[in-house]
């Protein structure tokens, strides 16, 4: 496997519009991208720090079911997201070094197609592949 590059991280906000404010002190400016995904109840808004992607995401309304169940209800530091050139490749090269894939994936995300797995035994962490598209 080719060395990988850190996405983003995913982080679970209980107000995105509290988390934004919070974070353009952080940060400065305001996101660099926004995205409403109504049909998984998710709002999400993603700031550009100078070394890696924030990504800060809110669940909204019965919608967020599915979200819930790949990701969790615990607000705070969520996923780690490897950036990959290739979606299916890295599925077939996660799955043989005995990564899990969760189902319903891979699937439309909010910066590309994306494929979450599920939460690794050995370091207890969440990972998400993503096939960035321009934005």
């Amino acid at each position: 496997m080719s060395r990988l590059r850190i996405d983003h991280l995913g982080i679970i906000v209980a107000d995105l519009d509290k988390a934004i404010e919070r974070f353009r002190f952080l940060i400065g400016g305001k996101p660099a991208y926004t995205k409403d995904m109504p049909d998984v109840g998710l709002r999400i808004a993603t700031f550009e720090a100078e070394n890696i992607s924030l990504e800060l995401i809110e669940y909204v309304g019965p919608e967020s079911n599915f979200a819930k169940e790949v990701m969790g209800n615990e607000i705070g530091l969520n996923h780690i997201s490897i950036g990959v050139n290739d979606l299916n490749k890295a599925i077939n090269e996660f799955t043989e070094a005995k990564f899990k894939i969760m189902d319903g994936f891979p699937r439309e995300g909010s910066h590309g197609q994306v494929a979450f797995f599920r939460r690794d035994n050995d370091t207890d962490l969440l990972f998400e592949i993503c096939e960035r598209t321009e934005i």
